[in-house]
């Protein structure tokens, strides 16, 4: 084993879990998982069949990952928050043939207690505040909050609002890392620092 396992922690038959991650108390992580390298598994926290999670992800306690979640490099998931994958539940109707897919692109952090409904694609870098309800697709580098959640402004990657416009042109540069940041209508790219 080249990762870290709590002797409470649960881990079936078939998971794949990469080296250098930390398994810890109570974590269940089934048999079909996929699990990348450095993942943090906080107390409590349920992977299921049809996952994958990317390498440096930061999963806290109390956080159940359920099938047809994809989660890139670097994600974090604050605790307590959630994830879907039924669109319109109901505990007497079988509607496993409908899960829905989630996407958590890179590098994007979910804060506590959010909840992501199934079937978006949250993007690169994108930010949601704690207890926002996630119902739509989010942009690359968004900054959202609220229920039902709504965009409000623009991260960096280094985890600070931009001063941007939601929307409209303009470029600003990350006073931590130097690189640049040029908005273009409602779309919002990085450029690297030149070094």
């Amino acid at each position: 084993m080249n990762h870290y396992q709590h002797p409470s922690a649960i881990v079936d038959e078939g998971a794949q879990i990469g080296k250098d991650s930390r398994v810890w108390h109570f974590v269940h992580v089934c048999g079909g998982a996929r699990i990348g390298q450095g993942v943090s598994l906080g107390q409590n926290v349920f992977v299921g069949n049809k996952v994958v999670i990317g390498d440096q992800c930061k999963i806290q306690n109390n956080v159940s990952v359920y099938d047809n979640v994809t989660l890139e490099d670097g994600v974090f998931c604050g605790p307590s928050m959630v994830f879907t994958n039924v669109y319109n539940p109901r505990s007497l109707i079988e509607r496993k043939d409908q899960y829905r897919d989630t996407l958590v692109k890179k590098g994007a952090t979910l804060g506590a207690n959010c909840t992501i409904v199934c079937g978006v694609t949250i993007g690169e870098f994108a930010f949601i505040g704690a207890g926002a309800v996630v119902n739509k697709d989010v942009p690359a580098y968004a900054l959202m909050v609220g229920v039902p959640a709504k965009q409000i402004g623009w991260m960096s990657e280094f985890g600070e609002q931009l001063e941007l416009p939601l929307t409209g042109d303009g470029v600003v540069v990350c006073e931590h890392s130097g690189a640049s940041y040029r908005l273009e209508g409602n779309v919002l790219r990085k450029k690297e620092a030149v070094k």
